[in-house]
């Protein structure tokens, strides 16, 4: 299965005094060529510069999910309070700006990955120059009509500097980073048997309980500000042990939750493979598809990387336990790794290991740990 195709949206707007005639400008460029795929602009009437530039931003995201809804998406404007804002730095206070803020978060969360990177006005003039043609038409009172321009050609429209990818993991990281330590939950009856278990409430077992002991013994030296939790009980349970050893409180957050496996849960591969045979090759193939009454990997992606950024935003700068599941800890590691959904496939993790992601505020993620049982006894 192939990566995801990259994409840059660069968008921008305005007002002609603050408030005042307003308009904005967006449009979505292939990263790896340059091509102007998509172009965007409205004449909004009368509104503030934020309101035009969060109008401009959610403009652009919709372009680029009407391109390539699949996409790793990086926006690229010269608000610095949009992008700060949008990358989860900075708080938003303005009333005006909150649910424009919740609407472009959630066009965002349909995309594979999306970062936010200032740029200085000049090398977003693309976007500024539609804003500013949205702008004249606000003060006309007029619709905005696209204009053929020269710099319009493929030729000329490509980025004059080349996009670069989110940096290297051996790059100078510029902030310190938000730590989570993901932690599987301990053995459970179904995990024994190598069955599906999804969102059924299975208990851990004996041995279960005590894995979550040592993992708790082995986490007490590592500074945890938070533990975060499924809420299913066989997390909830294994997060109980580490906050008896830590002292740290825990917070129960459902998008961390088990893949809904539907009408496979509780049995074996080779008992779905004999039952549903054409519905397991297409799971098998297709991230999108979901297993009879259940879940697609597309649809727990979207919610575990939403409770990613909650986590984010919350924790900002901290160290975090997250008690979880085989997928979502794996859908995690993908993203830190910018791998293809496949990959998911190409990872192990036993119950009660432990993996540690580095989340950095400039973008990269750095998987520093995987699938580390080095505290669990050993027969």
């Amino acid at each position: 299965m192939s990566a995801s195709r990259r994409l840059v949206v660069e968008a921008d707007g305005g007002s002609r005094g603050n408030p005042g005639p307003a308009g904005y400008g967006a449009l979505v460029r292939d990263a790896v060529t340059g091509e102007v795929l998509a172009e965007v602009a409205e004449a909004i009437g009368r509104a503030t510069n934020n309101v035009a530039e969060y109008r401009g931003l959610i403009a652009g995201l919709r372009a680029a999910a009407e391109t390539d809804p699949s996409a790793r998406v990086e926006v690229r404007m010269d608000s610095k309070l949009v992008v700060e804002q949008m990358s989860g730095r900075w708080k938003i206070k303005h009333p005006d700006m909150i649910p424009l803020a919740l609407e472009a978060r959630e066009v965002a969360s349909a995309f594979a990955a999306v970062s936010y990177q200032w740029v200085p006005r000049n090398r977003n003039a693309h976007a500024d120059r539609l804003a500013n043609e949205a702008m004249d038409a606000a003060a006309r009172g007029e619709p905005w009509v696209r204009k053929v321009h020269e710099d319009d050609s493929p030729a000329v429209a490509a980025d004059p500097e080349p996009v670069a990818p989110t940096g290297p993991a051996w790059a100078t990281a510029t902030t310190a980073p938000t730590t989570t330590l993901l932690l599987r939950h301990g053995q459970t009856p179904l995990s024994v048997d190598k069955r599906f278990a999804g969102v059924g409430d299975v208990p851990l077992t004996d041995v279960g309980r005590e894995q979550a002991r040592a993992a708790a013994r082995a986490l007490k030296g590592h500074g945890l500000d938070a533990v975060v939790t499924s809420p299913l009980v066989r997390c909830r349970d294994t997060a109980a042990e580490v906050a008896a050893a830590t002292g740290v409180p825990v917070r129960v957050e459902d998008g961390f939750r088990e893949t809904d496996f539907g009408r496979w849960e509780g049995l074996t591969f080779a008992e779905v493979r004999e039952r549903w045979p054409e519905e397991m090759n297409a799971w098998l193939a297709d991230p999108a598809v979901a297993p009879p009454g259940g879940e697609s990997f597309d649809e727990v992606a979207r919610r575990v990387r939403i409770a990613l950024d909650k986590l984010k935003v919350r924790y900002r700068h901290q160290t975090v336990l997250v008690v979880s599941h085989v997928t979502p800890i794996k859908l995690l590691v993908r993203d830190a790794l910018q791998a293809p959904m496949g990959s998911l496939y190409r990872m192990h993790l036993d119950v009660s290991s432990l993996t540690r992601i580095d989340w950095y505020d400039d973008g990269p993620a750095v998987l520093r740990l995987l699938n580390d049982t080095h505290h669990l006894p050993h027969a």
